[in-house]
């Protein structure tokens, strides 16, 4: 559908989406750690002018971390219920048809059945019901499994996804490939689909999720995550996803330019499992990049000077999120964005 639009990360955007942790989340045993970092994240957006929409359990909970940061007026506070505080797979995505944008509220089932997710699979709705979303934008496409995380787009009609991802049994009852893009096509108007069949972190719960791999760029560029340790053990897949990339073309034949993210020195939680660490997963807006970081000076220097080859423009900005991976997701996981378009900017007025 060619008047149907999905947008890309780094057009404008009228708040940044966020829940935060409390003791009844899966952060409780670290709850003090992980709300240091949501904290950082926090002074990080509102430093740069952006907006957040905090979801909390109560405004109690969250006032004392709002009011600590430099620019407290850039944030407001929504009670809500959630299980989980991973907003970019349950938060609405964004389609614009002409002039008139849309909020996509679709189904989300804690990553195929592995976590509790009734609350937030509601989340979208208090939303609208609280007019952070627009009624009249809103829309229901919740009969359909889809996760922010899993998808990426240029904004022109491509989309960017994994095959083990969306064709996971536990998400759609094992549409085929072809189907799920039938319907992909049909709700986010995209024409060209880009499926990556390799590539897979140790410890990632979201069955390769691709804001993990692969993040597309402006100018027809894709930002991928790379090994070159031949003793590590992502080196393999990840060299057989660089390579299915290499094939990969543009809706004009063009092969697209790969730059490519260093791997974060492996990291592991007090079991001696590995977590998911990945430069790829960073928070584009118009103006920033937040970059999660991992105390790792060199790598995360390199992951900083590889995003400047795509976005010469953008100011990046970098973020500790080693408490994020505890949980085994990063700075993407835990944002999202609210389009101008569908969201009400009344809310800092």
């Amino acid at each position: 559908m060619k008047d149907l639009r999905f947008l890309a990360e780094w057009e404008p955007q009228g708040a940044i989406l966020m829940a935060l942790p409390h003791q009844a989340t899966d952060w409780n045993y670290i709850l003090a750690e992980v709300r240091e970092c949501y904290s950082r994240i926090l002074e990080a957006l509102t430093a740069e002018g952006i907006n957040v929409v905090l979801l909390a359990a109560s405004r109690d909970d969250a006032n004392e971390i709002v009011e600590s940061l430099d620019n407290p007026d850039k944030v407001r506070i929504i009670e809500c219920v959630f299980n989980d505080t991973w907003t970019r797979d349950y938060g609405p995505l964004a389609v614009e048809r002409g002039e008139r944008s849309r909020a996509l509220d679709f189904g989300f089932n804690g990553w195929g059945l592995k976590f509790a997710a009734d609350k937030d699979n509601l989340v979208n709705l208090h939303l609208r019901d609280k007019y952070v979303i627009l009624p009249e934008q809103y829309r229901n496409e919740r009969d359909f499994e889809l996760e922010g995380g899993s998808i990426e787009t240029d904004g022109h009609g491509t989309l960017l996804t994994t095959t083990r991802c969306l064709t996971s049994p536990n998400r759609n009852g094992g549409k085929s490939k072809s189907e799920i893009a039938l319907i992909l096509k049909e709700r986010l108007g995209v024409d060209h689909i880009l499926w990556l069949d390799y590539g897979g972190l140790a410890g990632d719960d979201t069955d390769s999720h691709i804001d993990t791999l692969a993040r597309m760029a402006p100018n027809n560029v894709i930002l991928f995550t790379g090994c070159r340790d031949v003793d590590d053990e992502h080196f393999e897949e990840l060299l057989k996803m660089r390579a299915q990339l290499t094939l990969f073309r543009n809706p004009e034949g063009e092969p697209y330019n790969l730059v490519e993210l260093p791997l974060p020195d492996p990291i592991y939680d007090d079991d001696g499992m590995r977590l998911p660490a990945t430069y790829a997963n960073y928070l584009v807006t118009d103006r920033a990049i937040f970059l999660p970081t991992y105390n790792q000076p060199a790598k995360d220097q390199l992951a900083e000077m590889t995003l400047r080859i795509a976005f010469p423009d953008h100011k990046i900005v970098g973020v500790d999120c080693r408490a994020l991976i505890k949980q085994h997701g990063s700075l993407h996981c835990a944002t999202m964005q609210l389009h101008p378009g569908f969201f009400n900017d009344a809310l800092f007025d």
